[in-house]
């Protein structure tokens, strides 16, 4: 029983030792162009979930769902967040696909988690993804008015798509003379 013990002792150090020797040779390819394996999404997004679910607050969204709200949330949205996670007009933005593991894109598939997941993650941002943390740049107000806008993304009011529209290049013509 005790050579069992220790074969598996033994067993268990040599993974770790030959994996930090695989990671320090410079073996595993961190290239952002390059995708991920399969265990790789697996192993990360399992561990960015599970952390993400263990240390968010269980806290209410503060800011209720009202068209101001929702609004001031979509104009964050286009401000910050926007040119990484899309818009109706643009769901696939020219940096969506830029980023291993690839940006959620929004107005393809809507925010599921809930409020309160989706108002950390927007604060303290995911590390090795290129989410930033947000907190240090807006306020708690302003990071619950975008997760209010996002969990609001299939029933948007006409106002926050009119914030959403696309900005007409066309310049006005000059009044005549």
């Amino acid at each position: 029983m005790r050579n069992f013990v220790l074969g598996i002792i033994l067993t268990l150090v040599a993974l770790v030792v030959g994996a930090i020797c695989i990671t320090r040779l410079g073996l595993v390819n961190f290239q952002a162009d390059n995708p991920p394996s399969s265990l790789e999404r697996w192993f990360a997004g399992g561990a960015t979930d599970a952390s993400v679910e263990r240390n968010a607050p269980n806290i209410k969204n503060p800011v209720s769902a009202t068209e101001d709200n929702i609004v001031a949330g979509a104009q964050l949205y286009m401000s910050h967040c926007a040119g990484c996670h899309g818009t109706p007009s643009n769901p696939d933005s020219p940096l969506a696909h830029s980023f291993n593991p690839p940006v959620p894109r929004f107005f393809v598939h809507a925010p599921d988690m809930p409020d309160d997941q989706n108002f950390y993650i927007a604060k303290h941002g995911i590390r090795m993804t290129g989410m930033p943390a947000w907190g240090a740049t807006l306020s708690d107000q302003q990071l619950w008015q975008i997760v209010t806008f996002l969990s609001n993304i299939p029933k948007l009011p006409p106002p926050a798509k009119k914030v959403l529209e696309p900005i007409s290049s066309a310049a006005p013509s000059p009044p005549a003379a």
